[in-house]
Formats: structure tokens, sequence, C-alpha cells
């Protein structure tokens, strides 16, 4: 099986280490795996490091970027892939472009040599695509369009293969694949001390949120959240780890209540697993979420878990087992759960234990990349031919 992967972003965030773990993954099991990634961005600075060596740079400027559509296209007729796999959005705008592009030129140029049978159409490629945010699939006709190119929508949660079917995207062309962690690097990394690293008072409870600052993580009811929480439990210091477009208005919220010496924001850093190891508490207070591998790594390092009901979160959490899980938009639920946490030593512990357990059994990278594998066997068995009609996508 040779799958060619698709990531256009410059950030490195969770989907990123997705892409990044199944391209690796499937090596390891004897596939061949090539990655198309954007060449200023932080995934094709690290694929090669971490062991991916067929690395393409690949530079849309917008979706229908004719000029990297052609690149696709040559790739695509280079290469041969049984499957694209199509991680973000624009990705797959972008493979769908490169794929008809490629089939065009094919046919034109069987037309001119199929005396010599020099062409081989293969015609059989299946175009996967990554879903792994649960917004709502845009209704407009080149949306539309893009998703009509998919075969099958590889959905890391159950909450966005139900969005999916909401769209009237067929079942038959999702599945469900939940995302992957390396559980054992994580777990055995050494912790960070916190407090010498910030400056933190001695001994005081540490509470983690691991993010882009964005609207849809919730870090502002985070805050909120704080506020109240501290008024039991004084000696509570949260950092915020990431970097986005929410910063300014979390450092505004962050003043208004009074907060610089308990909310801290870290910005972006490269330490996540030696920082999520030396957490007393790990917060994922999403508004939405398709997943959040934030908290799969979080009880891969032994923390207990608070998240919010959103999205996928409560396909992970196990709540009253391996954390605490409150209503979207509550910061009043967020901090009692928080306090209960903080102040019960035996119950963090617990969870802690649980979590990791549940991290190892049901959302190691091995797994995700042995089901990601299937789907690819199973639909690239079937995929049409290059001329014949695809299922409907959503209406």
């Amino acid at each position: 099986m040779v799958s060619l992967h698709l990531d256009t972003a410059r950030t490195w965030r969770g989907g990123q280490q997705q892409v990044l773990l199944t391209v690796l993954g499937l090596r390891r099991v004897g596939q061949r795996a090539m990655l198309a990634a954007h060449p200023e961005g932080e995934l094709i600075r690290r694929a090669p490091a971490a062991g991916a060596d067929d690395v393409f740079p690949l530079a849309p400027r917008t979706e229908m970027d004719l000029r990297a559509g052609w690149q696709l296209a040559g790739l695509l007729r280079e290469i041969q892939p049984d499957v694209i796999h199509a991680h973000d959005a624009h990705a797959v705008a972008g493979a769908a472009l490169g794929m008809s592009l490629a089939r065009g030129r094919a046919s034109a140029v069987r037309q001119r040599e199929a005396a010599t049978g020099s062409i081989r159409a293969r015609g059989l490629t299946a175009l996967i695509a990554s879903r792994r945010v649960d917004f709502h699939i845009r209704r407009n006709a080149f949306s539309k369009w893009k998703y009509h190119q998919v075969d099958r929508f590889i959905c890391a949660s159950g909450a966005i293969q139900a969005m999916l079917l909401h769209d009237g995207v067929r079942k038959d062309r999702t599945v469900v694949v939940h995302e992957g962690v390396d559980v054992e690097r994580i777990a055995a990394t050494s912790p960070l001390d916190l407090h010498h690293a910030f400056q933190l008072p001695a001994g005081c409870p540490v509470v983690g949120n691991v993010g882009a600052l964005v609207p849809h993580k919730g870090q502002l009811g985070l805050v909120d959240a704080t506020a109240i929480l501290v008024r039991d439990v004084p000696d509570a210091r949260v950092l915020i780890v990431g970097e986005g477009e929410l910063r300014g208005e979390l450092e505004r919220r962050i003043r208004h209540h009074h907060l610089e010496a308990h909310v801290i924001l870290t910005g972006f850093r490269n330490d996540i697993p030696s920082l999520l190891r030396g957490l007393d508490l790990f917060v994922m207070s999403s508004v939405t979420e398709g997943l959040g591998t934030s908290v799969l790594d979080a009880m891969s390092a032994g923390v207990p878990v608070v998240g919010t009901r959103a999205g996928g979160i409560p396909e992970s959490i196990v709540d009253g087992e391996t954390g605490l899980l409150v209503p979207v938009r509550d910061p009043e639920a967020l901090a009692q759960a928080m306090m209960r946490m903080l102040l019960d030593r035996g119950a963090r512990h617990g969870f802690g234990e649980a979590g990791q357990r549940r991290a190892r059994e049901q959302f190691s990278a091995d797994r995700m990349v042995d089901e990601t594998a299937a789907v690819y066997a199973a639909t690239a068995g079937t995929s049409r031919s290059a001329g014949s009609p695809r299922s409907p996508a959503a209406r």
C-alpha cells in the first residue's frame, strides 16, 4: 500500500502530530507513506528528524491554487499512490484538484499513445479525508464539490461522525478512528519542575491547559473559573500553554480578575510531555472539540483531567473514573470540579492511574495506525475508477 499524506498547516498542533504519527507508524509496518506539507511549516521541519524521509514541499496559496494543483498532479502521476490522505480542509480541496488535473492529463496522453500501451491508467487512487473538528460542513457549491470527491471520511470521534451524518454524508462513507498518542514515550518522560521553571510558590498546586489560544478552546472561561477557584484554593496556579489570536483578550481578562499571580500564559513550548508530567491537574475547557489529543497526552502522563462535554471529549474521559466532566460554558461547574480534584490527593492519584491505563488500552498510536491502514485497504480495494460517478456527498 502506497499513501500520500497532505497537510497544509504552518503551525504545530494536535492535527500535525497525528499526521506525523500516522506516517511514521505506516512506515514501521512496511508501507510506503509519503508526506506533502507546507515548506514553511513545522510539520515538514520536524518530519525528517523523526524518520520520515519521503517529504515533498507543497504550498497552496488558496484552496483552488492551480499552480499547486499542477504540482500535486505531477507528483501523483510520478508516485501513483493507492491512497491520498488529506488531513485538513484545504488539503481536501488541493487533493481533489490535483487528482482531477492528473486524471485529465492522463486521459489525453492515453488517447495519443493508446497504440503503444505505454501509459498505465490506475484510476484507483482513493481519497481519504481526516475530519478532526466538530464543525459542520459548509453548504456552498465549492464545499459540496470538494467533499463530493472524498471516498471515505476518517472521523476522530463518534461526535464528528454524527455531525457528518447530520450534514448528509452517507454512513458508509464514514468511519471512526480515535486519534492516538505515543503513550509509552510520554509516560517515560521526566517531569519538568514547574515551580522552578515558572518561579511558582513552593508546594502550590499547578493546573495546566494546552491548546491554541483560539475562542473554541474556551480559555476565557478557564480564566473565569480560576477567579472562582482561588477563593477556596488561593495558592492554585494555572498554566495556559499555547499561542494564538486570543492572547490579548486573555491578558485583559486576567487583569480584570486580578489573576496576574495565578494565571500564566506560557506561550508555545516544545516540552509538552515533560510539562504535563509535572502537573497536578489538566483542564480541557473547550467549547467545541473533535476529540482533544491534549486530553490523551495528559492521560498518558498519568495526570487526572477535568474536561467539558464538548464534542468528542466524553469519548476519552470517563466521568468519575479517569476524570470529571462538566457542562460547556459553565465557569462555576469548571471551578468546582477543579477544586474537588485539587483538594483530594487520593482522587487525583486514582484518576491519573485509571486515565493512563485507558490511554494504553484505547488510544495508542499503534492502534490508530492499524485502524487507519485497515481503512486504506478497505477503501482502495473498492475505490471507483476515474470515470465512474461518486456516491452522494452532503447536500
